[in-house]
């Protein structure tokens, strides 16, 4: 069998590579390149260069060709340009999980398969599983890899049964530490480099600075949110009104998440609401749509008033008070923040941080709130358009009225978090068992089965 390997200049692709040559395989190396440092759109920490010069040396150390592809016109097309777009419609996409599905394992595959590959190897932290049914037929499941700390599943998770049916995954039952002494073993190059960061084979970048190229910046105001919102919001207390109506009997309704930290936030400490399969069931999907349904606080206006100041009487106008809240700044647009985002806001004054908790595009806001558990940070329930939903086996594809119970996460290194999912006429619901951070239209949730396997996922519609 003969085996392409993605060579990235890492220590993950040089071990998959150096295993695979010791298991007998006949490997050789692919080096892609995504962008050109020249090019006019994007100037980031590239540094693709010395990734390739890594690579080779790791290629000639294991004893295997080595080739090099540009596939910098199909990554712009479907990688960048879509960030341009979703980001233009107020929405967060994640480049990784687009390159996965578009970019290593489409055009690099066919890349590899025209070079004679029978299959193509990554350096990423999953596994894969064949399985084979009563008639015959093959399917694969896509499993979580064995290290905790650095399973990479998430970003696999639009992959199809045709693209894992070529797909090798050889260090995932390794733990990370394991990869690194395999490789300073075999005295590997990219023994000692470091993991790299940013977005996906472009490297680190000012995600501001990078969406100004094509994006126009106009300045809006920023409108700080009051806990007595609330109190007053419709929507919120409808949303209250029905999860409290699943409930089960004797449990009380928690609506905000307990901060730990970044990596950790939910896995404990969050009070987890016990819900009743039987009245999550009989829902009206009226009410999954307003539980699902982010608030967007248009409800906040400020008028004007005009006053006299000092000694000469000077005619000013000034904001009348709101109880709901205050502009408290100005921003460079709001399609250059996204929820939950506390770094670059420019905002001083507050006693505790202040958070991205919903961006207005057609009328240039964004809105903030202060501290880890504003209630406008929280949300117990997101929605998937029918057209987004993508089971990696399609066997597993719930039917109109299906409820079942899965783990899931909605970014890379968020521990899973327990959940219903609920499938009606107008798409998947996903309703937490504990309110969630954070979550974000055009991110990826993904959902996985109690044994690891990551079964399927969909863009947060909202």
């Amino acid at each position: 069998m003969r085996i392409c390997v993605g060579l990235s200049g890492g220590v993950d692709s040089s071990v998959a590579a150096y295993l695979l040559k010791q298991q007998g395989y006949d490997v050789f190396a692919m080096f892609m390149q995504n962008w050109h440092d020249a090019d006019s759109t994007l100037h980031g920490d590239c540094e693709w260069e010395e990734d390739r010069f890594v690579a080779e040396l790791v290629a000639r150390k294991i004893g295997i060709d080595f080739y090099f592809v540009d596939l910098s016109g199909p990554y712009r097309k479907r990688v960048v340009d879509y960030m341009f777009d979703e980001y233009s419609k107020g929405r967060t996409p994640n480049p990784d999980v687009l390159c996965n599905r578009e970019i290593k394992f489409d055009a690099f595959m066919e890349a590899a398969r025209k070079l004679g590959a029978d299959m193509v190897a990554t350096g990423h932290y999953c596994m894969k599983e064949e399985i084979v049914s009563e008639s015959g037929e093959k399917s694969y499941k896509l499993i979580a890899g064995t290290d905790p700390g650095k399973d990479q599943s998430y970003f696999l998770c639009q992959l199809s049964q045709d693209q894992l049916s070529k797909a090798m995954f050889p260090i995932g039952h390794l733990l990370k530490s394991e990869v690194r002494r395999i490789a300073k073993e075999a005295d590997l190059p990219s023994a000692e480099k470091k993991d790299s960061q940013g977005i996906c084979f472009v490297g680190k970048v000012d995600l501001p600075t990078f969406l100004q190229q094509k994006l126009r910046s106009v300045e809006g105001n920023v409108v700080e949110v009051y806990d007595a919102y609330y109190g007053d919001s419709a929507l919120y207390l409808k949303q209250k009104e029905i999860l409290s109506s699943m409930l089960s009997e004797g449990t009380s309704l928690s609506m905000i998440t307990s901060y730990i930290s970044e990596d950790k936030e939910s896995s404990t400490g969050t009070k987890a609401n016990s819900f009743a399969p039987s009245k999550i069931a009989s829902l009206p999907e009226e009410d999954l749509q307003t539980i699902s349904t982010p608030i967007t606080y248009e409800d906040i206006v400020f008028t004007t008033e005009t006053y006299r100041s000092g000694k000469k009487h000077i005619k000013k106008t000034r904001y009348r008070d709101n109880p709901w809240g205050k502009i408290i700044g100005t921003h460079i647009g709001a399609q250059f923040y996204t929820i939950g985002q506390r770094k670059g806001l420019g905002i001083g004054g507050h006693s505790d941080s202040v958070f991205v908790i919903h961006t207005d595009m057609e009328r240039n806001i964004i809105y903030v709130g202060q501290g880890h558990d504003h209630k406008g940070l929280s949300r117990s329930c997101l929605a998937v358009r029918p057209d987004e939903i993508h089971w990696v086996r399609p066997e597993l594809t719930m039917s109109v009225g299906e409820i079942r119970r899965y783990r899931v996460r909605v970014r890379y290194r968020q521990p899973l978090q327990d959940a219903t999912l609920i499938m009606r006429e107008g798409g998947l619901y996903v309703l937490f068992d504990s309110p969630q951070r954070g979550l974000t239209p055009g991110q990826f949730a993904a959902w996985y089965s109690a044994d690891g396997e990551l079964c399927g996922s969909g863009v947060i519609n909202r």
